[in-house]
């Protein structure tokens, strides 16, 4: 459908086109839908002043229209940073780029808290001293790692008569363990095993 000419030339906008103002970044290319702003941005901002900071003004209060003046200049957004004071405070950032890195700060904080896990470690009543040793320097190094361990030995046929055995190694595997880790719970039997769990040891503050 044709769009009607003005006499002498040129064309009738149409209702409700062209540009509207606010909404977004000023400059259209890093327009910010307002569905996705986590913020008040630029006219949304609809308070009469502002409390600006930040290192790309002149710290202080402005009245908003001011405060989005000089955010447009900059070609930058006006951004409510701390709303529930009296002004709001704003900073005149790039949004897009603020979000950008806010994500990117949460991936990376994501990605160093490693879930714990729970690491076994299995003995049987006559596990020997060189056995003990190895499985000791792992276990220390699971709860280096922030990890749970769960110890338990093995009982067999009629090796479930020697449970004393079982305790004493379970206890002396604690014992090992002391500087990294701590034992949650007396060894205790679960069908033919006994069963103890250790946690990390929580740093000290120094």
């Amino acid at each position: 459908m044709a769009v009607p000419q003005k006499p002498g030339g040129g064309f009738n906008r149409p209702p409700g086109g062209g540009f509207r103002p606010g909404g977004g970044g000023f400059n259209r290319n890093r327009f910010v839908p307002r569905k996705e702003a986590e913020h008040r941005i630029n006219h949304f901002i609809r308070v009469p002043q502002v409390r600006l900071v930040g290192d790309n003004v002149e710290m202080g209060i402005y009245d908003t229209p001011v405060a989005l003046k000089m955010a447009q200049e900059q070609a930058l957004d006006l951004v409510e940073i701390s709303p529930t004071v009296d002004p709001p405070v704003c900073k005149i950032i790039d949004y897009n780029k603020f979000l950008y890195d806010k994500k990117k700060k949460e991936k990376e904080m994501k990605a160093k808290s490693k879930v714990s896990e729970v690491k076994e470690i299995r003995f049987t009543p006559n596990t020997d001293d060189h056995d003990f040793d190895f499985k000791a320097k792992h276990a220390i190094e699971f709860l280096k790692e922030g990890n749970k361990v769960k110890a338990y030995v093995q009982f067999k046929g009629r090796a479930i008569q020697f449970q004393d055995r079982g305790q004493l190694l379970l206890l002396k595997f604690a014992e090992r363990l002391a500087e990294v880790g701590i034992l949650e719970n007396m060894p205790k039997m679960e069908g033919r095993r006994m069963l103890a769990m250790f946690a990390p040891k929580g740093k000290k503050k120094g």
